[in-house]
């Protein structure tokens, strides 16, 4: 399949109406590099100056150690990369072994031991509640496809629930969102994940980017806008014996699509962060934090 290229630039800053200082921030933006990921060029800029390094975290994510120096009303991170997409098929992506291809499956002993803590839930479901919303999308009349109950799965989130996005940290629980009726990109994806698990399906969370042709300047047909572009975005991958890990956005019900960019992915939500760290001084010193990014299609 043909290639395609993006600039992507994420711009975080957070504002203070008097010098602070700051701690060890933790900064995870850069794309993750696989068979149809490649990124081409980066870059790191941090205001005021900062002394950085690279490392991996336990799931291979690319995270970068940032300490700023000195005071400043103003730490500005601002990373830029250039990536190259080679999106698989989306046949290939549900080419999914024959013993998998309907629900209840079991995965092999080796993936069994690998998968063990996508596989197991990390929220409670005292009262069957979650159990019980994951079991409307299994036919009692007839087998289960496992493509099939997932693709419905991913389709309704996003048409029975009102997408609320919300700029403060941590993701509502399972139960929250449902009794709630609403919600953003990372609790959608922790619905998801959590409902798959119960169903015996491995998932981890991802975050990044989503590239949105309505937001291309450089792009004269614009295609129906994206929810969750213009800023980081969330969705889930699952585990499928011979498709390998296969993603799923619930807020726009996309299935393995090539306008979906991984940066980070985790067991939970929690791990996945873009940014984190501290600084020093009056509370009532912080007046807020204002981040976008952008993702412009390169043309041939």
């Amino acid at each position: 399949m043909p290639s395609t290229q993006y600039d992507i630039r994420h711009t975080t800053i957070y504002r203070y109406n008097e010098p602070v200082s700051f701690g060890l921030h933790r900064v995870m933006f850069r794309p993750r590099d696989s068979h149809d990921l490649r990124v081409l060029a980066t870059d790191l800029q941090v205001s005021p100056s900062a002394h950085t390094r690279l490392i991996q975290d336990p799931h291979s994510n690319s995270v970068a150690l940032v300490q700023p120096m000195g005071e400043a009303t103003e730490l500005r991170i601002v990373c830029a990369f250039t990536i190259e997409t080679v999106p698989a098929a989306t046949q290939d992506q549900l080419a999914i072994d024959p013993a998998a291809e309907f629900l209840p499956f079991a995965y092999s002993v080796q993936d069994r031991l690998d998968l063990e803590h996508y596989l197991r839930p990390h929220h409670d479901d005292p009262d069957g509640t979650l159990i019980r919303w994951a079991h409307q999308f299994l036919h009692t009349d007839k087998p289960n496809s496992t493509r099939e109950v997932l693709t419905r799965m991913n389709a309704h989130i996003g048409q029975s629930l009102e997408y609320l996005a919300r700029d403060e940290e941590g993701t509502q629980t399972p139960l929250e969102t449902l009794a709630l009726g609403s919600g953003s990109c990372r609790d959608y994806a922790l619905l998801m994940m959590e409902a798959v698990r119960r169903l015996g399906i491995a998932t981890r969370f991802v975050s990044g980017y989503i590239y949105d042709a309505a937001l291309d300047s450089t792009v004269q047909a614009k295609g129906e806008a994206m929810t969750g572009a213009g800023t980081t975005h969330a969705w889930l991958q699952a585990y499928l014996p011979g498709a390998g890990w296969v993603a799923f956005d619930p807020t726009n019900n996309l299935m393995g699509s090539g306008q979906l960019i991984r940066v980070g992915v985790t067991r939970d939500p929690a791990q996945g962060a873009p940014i984190s760290g501290s600084w020093y001084g009056p509370a009532e010193a912080y007046e807020g934090l204002e981040a976008t990014v952008t993702v412009t299609r390169r043309r041939n």
